[in-house]
């Protein structure tokens, strides 16, 4: 079994400092077994980037609350929602599932905070007032967002066991890339409005599924795994997990260049995404 001590060892021999904004994505799974439980992961990373460091993850929102108006809900379901879904709440609204048992451990623990949107991120640590600054409704993965404040504070990514196809950042080079063809999905979150529950627009390019019809089902994953191949950035373990350590500005420039040449210059794509030693 791994111990808090343990997790703070391996975290700092991977490179974790003092002082980072750190945006994780963890499969608790892959870590084993913990003294104390699975919180002591996101305690020992907190401890490893220390008290002007902070950790940062993607939550989302349950289900339905980014579906309603998008067109693929079922006529009597969609009505059904429109009558009773309750008004999203950024502060209280359990994690997305599919993201994971660490974020939603993170967004619980004291002093953890949320930005006020249904695209929603959370942090604990100092950075959060800057990440959080008020941002527009539509396109929340785009310029002037937490993605992109992110990337400007100089945040890195740890991928801690974690899926290589499920990383975030990567929705914001596929908001920046300017290219024609990409889908844009729209729908309608209900908020509260002076104390009204109120139906509010949003639309984004569609995150769903890849938002341009040439980039391929796993393209973020091709994208993660040609980047750490080529770049070769910090690695190592924590706990059982595998991890890296990514620099986000450095892979949202390669991302975006592959995204781009993947709908205009084909065989440059195919450069960017071959191994490094080809």
């Amino acid at each position: 079994m791994h111990s808090r001590a343990d997790l703070v060892s391996h975290a700092r021999a991977l490179g974790l400092r003092e002082g980072d904004l750190l945006m994780v994505h963890a499969s608790v799974r892959a870590v084993g077994a913990v003294v104390g439980g699975p919180d002591q992961i996101h305690l020992a990373l907190k401890e490893a980037v220390g008290d002007a460091g902070s950790l940062f993850m993607y939550a989302s929102c349950p289900a339905f609350y980014d579906e309603v108006g998008n067109g693929e809900l079922l006529a009597d379901v969609e009505a059904r929602l429109i009558e009773h879904l309750p008004a999203f709440d950024p502060a209280t609204a359990r994690s997305a599932r599919d993201n994971g048992a660490l974020v939603e451990l993170l967004r619980t623990w004291p002093g953890t905070v949320a930005n006020d949107h249904v695209v929603r991120f959370i942090c604990r640590g100092p950075h959060a007032a800057a990440l959080f600054a008020p941002q527009a409704w539509t396109y929340a993965y785009g310029a002037d967002t937490p993605l992109s404040r992110f990337a400007a504070l100089g945040g890195r990514i740890l991928l801690l066991g974690s899926d290589h196809d499920q990383v975030t950042f990567l929705h914001h080079a596929e908001h920046l890339v300017d290219v024609p063809g990409k889908r844009v999905v729209r729908y309608r979150v209900p908020v509260l409005e002076q104390g009204a529950r109120v139906w509010r627009p949003c639309e984004e390019f569609d995150t769903s599924e890849p938002a341009h019809p040439a980039w391929p089902e796993d393209v973020f994953r091709q994208i993660t795994d040609a980047f750490i191949d080529q770049t070769h950035p910090p690695a190592g373990r924590i706990g059982d997990a595998d991890c890296w350590v990514l620099d986000a500005s450095a892979l949202g420039r390669f991302a975006m260049d592959v995204l781009r040449a993947l709908v205009l210059d084909p065989p440059r794509a195919s450069d960017l995404l071959a191994p490094a030693d080809r």
